[in-house]
């Protein structure tokens, strides 16, 4: 399985961002699509995700009601919607999944998931 990321560039304070995450390659079962930053300097932080139900959604602290993260259905893109951007949300932004069922509980730990997405740098400026 291979993931893009895409949708990152630069933005001003209180502007929005939409980034996608498009799947490709060997057709599997996707358990749970999160994504995940990383700022320089920083170690990566868990960001948002969408369990491999569809039925529920989980959000960092530091993004909830801002962030949105949706797809239409199982072969869509995720999407996560960003909006209210701060200088705080500047990272390189990564999409995972897993093709091993997971409960939710673990969607936040970014060990568990096996497939990365390259990273799409979000820049926000003040």
């Amino acid at each position: 399985v291979q993931l893009q990321a895409s949708g990152g560039g630069l933005m001003q304070t209180g502007g929005s961002l939409i980034l996608s995450c498009t799947a490709s390659g060997r057709s599997s079962s996707s358990y749970g699509v999160g994504w995940f930053r990383q700022a320089p300097g920083k170690e990566r932080e868990f960001v948002a995700a969408l369990a491999w139900s569809g039925a529920s959604t989980h959000y960092a602290d530091s993004v909830k009601g801002r962030f949105t993260i949706s797809r239409d259905n199982a072969k869509s893109p995720v999407i996560l919607q960003m909006n209210n951007l701060n200088t705080d949300d500047t990272a390189v932004y990564y999409c995972a999944t897993r093709s091993v069922f997971t409960s939710e509980i673990y969607d936040t730990n970014w060990s568990t998931y096996e497939y990365w997405g390259q990273g799409t740098l979000v820049t926000v400026s003040s």
